[in-house]
């Protein structure tokens, strides 16, 4: 992992545990993307396993995309982009369903 992409998790962490809808949110590096989730338990034996919701994908030296994870799996992108706060603002103004406990 990057210096950049390390500096932006830290980053991302601290503005997801800021807001009391994504305090608890894990947050991982895969690749140019930044991944944020919660641990769920799941199953008759109550395995906690990831559950990645929303995706921050690096378009530039501060700029970011933003994805949402599909029932089927898939990344499906959406219409937007800018800063780790402004994408973090949109999540919590728009997406609260996916981030929500």
């Amino acid at each position: 992992m990057n210096d950049a992409m390390r500096a932006a998790q830290a980053r991302l962490a601290k503005l997801l545990e800021a807001d009391e809808l994504t305090a608890g949110m894990y947050v991982r590096v895969h690749g140019e993307h930044l991944i944020a989730g919660r641990i769920e338990q799941s199953g008759p034996d109550q395995a906690r396993e990831n559950s990645d919701r929303v995706r921050f994908t690096r378009l530039g030296a501060n700029s970011f995309g933003l994805s949402v994870r599909r029932h089927t799996g898939r990344w499906e992108k959406t219409p937007f982009r800018g800063t780790l706060e402004e994408t973090v603002s949109t999540v919590c103004a728009v997406m609260q369903h996916l981030v929500a406990t």
